[in-house]
């Protein structure tokens, strides 16, 4: 039997879900295609099935691929995007809040000191299944309160004295959104959850 007659599991299916999104995020696919390629990698029993969402995104080796060999180079260079008008949230020694109907852009910026932030993404209008949230935060805090359905993946954050508490699904994306988490926290914390009240809903209507 051949590597791509291998059965896979959860595990990789949600790791090629993790792919799929950073390909989203690098404008390599759009989120049509990332609903389709998600579709399929759900449905996938075998290597070669969950392989095939992957096969034409460059710098990506498959399952049963040997490693490529060293790069020459020290590092990529990788040109940033830049936040601007829309989205990005800066505070400083403050509290900031967005409730209620608010526009959240693809790419979210987050930049405060010694601030509270919330934001509340239950009635928000989203462009996009996956927002990424850029976080470059100091002794502070965020929350972050989603949709029932909602999944938040935290993983992309780096922690020096910082703490998350993620209250909700990592993934894959099942709902209307995804959010994913990138950058920096100093001494600062964030946490995910749902609405007060959700899961006693869910309970009282057998869910």
């Amino acid at each position: 039997m051949g590597d791509r007659d291998l059965r896979v599991s959860d595990v990789e299916r949600e790791h090629v879900g993790r792919l799929l999104q950073r390909a989203v995020g690098l404008g390599m696919l759009s989120l049509g295609e990332f609903t389709e390629r998600m579709d399929t990698a759900l449905a996938s029993k075998t290597r070669g099935e969950l392989n095939s969402v992957l096969v034409d995104l460059p710098g990506i080796r498959l399952a049963g691929q040997p490693a490529p060999p060293p790069a020459r180079y020290v590092h990529a260079q990788r040109v940033p995007v830049q936040p601007g008008p829309g989205n990005l949230i800066r505070a400083r020694m403050s509290s900031i809040t967005r409730k209620g109907s608010w526009q959240v852009p693809p790419t979210l910026y987050l930049d405060n000191r010694m601030a509270h932030v919330e934001l509340d993404f239950t009635q928000a209008i989203m462009s996009t299944q996956v927002v990424e949230l850029r976080v470059e935060d100091k002794f502070s805090h965020i929350e972050l309160i989603v949709p029932a359905e909602a999944t938040v993946d935290m993983n992309g954050l780096d922690l020096i004295g910082s703490s998350i508490d993620n209250k909700v699904r990592t993934g894959p994306p099942i709902g209307p959104l995804h959010l994913v988490l990138l950058g920096n926290l100093r001494f600062s914390s964030v946490t995910a959850k749902h609405p007060f009240g959700t899961h006693w809903r869910r309970f009282l209507n057998g869910a």
